[in-house]
C-alpha cells in the first residue's frame, strides 16, 4: 500500500494509474478513493492519475484529535500527495468535499495547478443559511457517532443522490456500500472539522478574482445547493468555464462518467494546448446588442 505523510505526519492512502501529465482528484465526504475509478479508467490512458483518501478516511489515518481537521487543512493534503510525488504541478480536480479543497488550493497554492476543476461544490456556502449548515452538520456528526449503519444509509439517500439511485440502481448500491465501509469517528471528526467549520464562498469573492488558473466548474442542474455557488464562482473567476449536465444530482462523476469524463477531457486539452485564457471582459457587459440611445 501507498502513503504520503501529511505535515503533522497523518499517513495518506493514494493509488495511481497512467503516465504522463499528472491529474489529482479529491473526493466527496460520501466518497472515497475509489469513487473516482471511472476516471482512472478513462484518464490514466492519457495522463497520470492520482487518487487518494482524505484524512479520517480509512485506510488513511484517522486522528482522534478534532484540531487536526480543517478546511486549510483539507487543502494542504493535496498538496503533501503531491509532494510526496515529486510533482511540481497537476490538474487538480475535486468534489463536493474535494471541491473546495481544489478551489482553496488555487487559491493559496496557484503555482501548484495546471488547472482547477471544481465540481458539486458549495453547499452550506449561502451566508443568511450558515447557521443552519452549522447545524446540520453538528447533527449529522452526532448521528454518524451514535449509529453509522442507518446515518450513511440515509446520508446515500439525500435529494441530491436519489437521482444516481434512478438512473443507475447498480452503480448507487455501489456507492452506498463503499459508504457504509467508512470510519463513523472519521466522518465525525470530518463533518464538525472540515464541512462545519469552512468559509462560505460568498466570502472568498475578492480571492477568486485573483485566480489566474484556467477553471472548470461542473455542477448537475438538480443539484440544488450548488447551483447558485456555481454561478458565484464563474463570475468571480476569470479564467472560468461552467458546464451543467442536466437532469442530474450531486454525485455527477459516478452518475454521468461519460459526460463527466468528456468535460474534463476537453478541459483539459484546452489548457494544455494554452487555449484556456480569461474571459473577455467585452462580454462582462450588462446589455445584450451593445447601442446606446
Amino acid at each position: 500500500m501507498s502513503y504520503a505523510s501529511a505535515k503533522d505526519s497523518t499517513r495518506l492512502y493514494y493509488e495511481e494509474a497512467g503516465s504522463g501529465t499528472p491529474v489529482i482528484f479529491i473526493h466527496e465526504f460520501a466518497g472515497d478513493h475509489r469513487s473516482w475509478e471511472p476516471q482512472l479508467r478513462f484518464f490514466a490512458r492519457y495522463f497520470r492519475c492520482i487518487a487518494y483518501d482524505a484524512r479520517g478516511f480509512p485506510p488513511s489515518d484517522i486522528p482522534e484529535d478534532g484540531a487536526r481537521y480543517s478546511q486549510a487543512q483539507a487543502r494542504d493534503d493535496a498538496i503533501a500527495v503531491l509532494d510526496h510525488l515529486k510533482l511540481d504541478r497537476a490538474h487538480v480536480v475535486g468534489l463536493s468535499m474535494g471541491g473546495f479543497a481544489a478551489l482553496h488550493l488555487g487559491i493559496a497554492y496557484p503555482q501548484r495547478a495546471r488547472s482547477l476543476v471544481i465540481a458539486g461544490c458549495g453547499y452550506g456556502a449561502e451566508p443568511d443559511k450558515k447557521a443552519k449548515f452549522q447545524a446540520e452538520c453538528d447533527a449529522a456528526a452526532a448521528s454518524f457517532e451514535s449509529n453509522w449503519s442507518e446515518s450513511a444509509k440515509k446520508y446515500a439517500l439525500g435529494p441530491t443522490r436519489v437521482q444516481f439511485q434512478n438512473k443507475d440502481p447498480r452503480g448507487w448500491a455501489e456507492f452506498a456500500s463503499q459508504l457504509q465501509e467508512h470510519s463513523s469517528k472519521g466522518q465525525a471528526l470530518t463533518m464538525r472539522g472540515v464541512q462545519m467549520q469552512r468559509p462560505s464562498l460568498y466570502e472568498l469573492t475578492d480571492a477568486m478574482k485573483k485566480i489566474d488558473v484556467p477553471t472548470l466548474i461542473i455542477t448537475g442542474d438538480e443539484d440544488d445547493p450548488c447551483l447558485e455557488p456555481a454561478l458565484l464562482m464563474k463570475r468571480h473567476i476569470p479564467a472560468a468555464g461552467l458546464v451543467v449536465l442536466p437532469w442530474s444530482g450531486h454525485t455527477i462523476n459516478i452518475e454521468e462518467p461519460e459526460a463527466f469524463n468528456r468535460a474534463l477531457l476537453e478541459f483539459f486539452l484546452r489548457v494544455d494546448e494554452g487555449r484556456s485564457s480569461r474571459r473577455d471582459p467585452r462580454s462582462s457587459a450588462s446589455g445584450i446588442l451593445g447601442f446606446k440611445k
